[in-house]
């Protein structure tokens, strides 16, 4: 897989809960880290995400927000 976003960390699915539109998948990125992401179901489904599932977290650094 070749992309051309620089945010890509490595993990293993946790956690996939699929919604009304969206499934939420939960990565964890190390012992104490998760990232989750919502994505189609559609998507969910194609890529047959399940937990245990290695994957790549690719983040958009222009999405990314920060609150305090």
């Amino acid at each position: 897989m070749k992309l051309s976003a620089r945010n890509q960390i490595a993990g293993t699915i946790t956690a996939v809960k699929p919604g009304a539109t969206t499934s939420h998948i939960t990565v964890e990125v190390s012992p104490t880290v998760t990232v989750t992401a919502s994505i189609t179901n559609e998507a969910a489904e194609e890529l047959k995400l399940a937990p245990g599932m290695k994957v790549f977290a690719v983040i958009k650094a222009s999405d990314v927000m920060i609150g305090v």
